[in-house]
């Protein structure tokens, strides 16, 4: 699993959909008019190891950012969409939790070298809550951003700038009240560019967000993929 850690530790980024054209609004479902839950309790509603077969959870978070003031873009408008990419709450809101979910090893016995790297990858999960319609309006950040952003931003952390060289939206897996899916191209160098994926889905007044690290697609330069059991059960989770 280490080189999946440091391929989204090098590489972690984000990006944002169009939800009204690839996203899902589930009868424009409302917000419910509740207060943010507390940091300690979005961490009992993050998937842990058995809630998904054959995943588990990362036994460190070193591949993930800690605060929005970690990561920022040269456009400001394209930041929740680098922070929904990072496990980073994309609204404004102090409230979140975060991990990451990688294969089972145990999936793996008997695969060929190729099957088991066409299947390993981290998948980074946030989870933030907001008060009133912060989540509506954290959503909606994302959903701005393609157009805002869809040429392409510079990220960037204490460590490294990265150059996002397009944004484009996708079909979302319409979990949720509200949900948007979004690809970002990549510079990785050269002629090299890497297409991540990336999701987020509004419960309630609560967003999860999800982003995929795949070494197969990082290997060919192709696109990464969301595992959607992932999602479903991590929404299922959220109250």
């Amino acid at each position: 699993m280490l080189a999946v850690g440091a391929i989204a530790l090098a590489l972690v980024t984000g990006c944002s959909g169009d939800g009204s054209a690839e996203g899902s609004d589930k009868d424009g479902a409302p917000a419910r008019a509740a207060k943010a839950l507390s940091s300690a309790e979005l961490e009992t509603l993050l998937l842990a190891t058995g809630d998904v077969k054959d995943y588990k959870v990362t036994d460190g978070d070193e591949t993930l950012l800690k605060d929005q003031s970690e990561l920022e873009t040269d456009k400001p408008e394209c930041d929740p969409l680098a922070w929904a990419a990072s496990a980073l709450p994309p609204g404004n809101t102090d409230a979140n939790a975060s991990n990451g979910i990688v294969p089972d090893p145990a999936a793996f016995e008997g695969a060929s070298p190729k099957e088991f790297d066409e299947k390993i990858s981290l998948t980074l999960v946030g989870l933030s809550s907001y008060d009133g319609d912060g989540a509506e309006k954290a959503v909606k950040a994302v959903d701005d951003g393609i157009k805002a952003c869809a040429g392409g931003f510079y990220q960037n952390t204490s460590e490294r700038t990265t150059r996002v060289t397009e944004v484009a939206a996708v079909e979302s897996s319409g979990q949720g009240d509200e949900s948007v899916g979004f690809t970002l191209d990549l510079d990785l160098g050269g002629e090299d560019v890497l297409t991540f994926t990336t999701e987020v889905v509004r419960k309630g007044n609560n967003v999860a967000t999800f982003h995929t690290v795949n070494l197969e697609a990082y290997g060919s330069g192709g696109a990464t993929e969301i595992p959607a059991e992932i999602i479903k059960a991590q929404v299922a989770k959220l109250k």
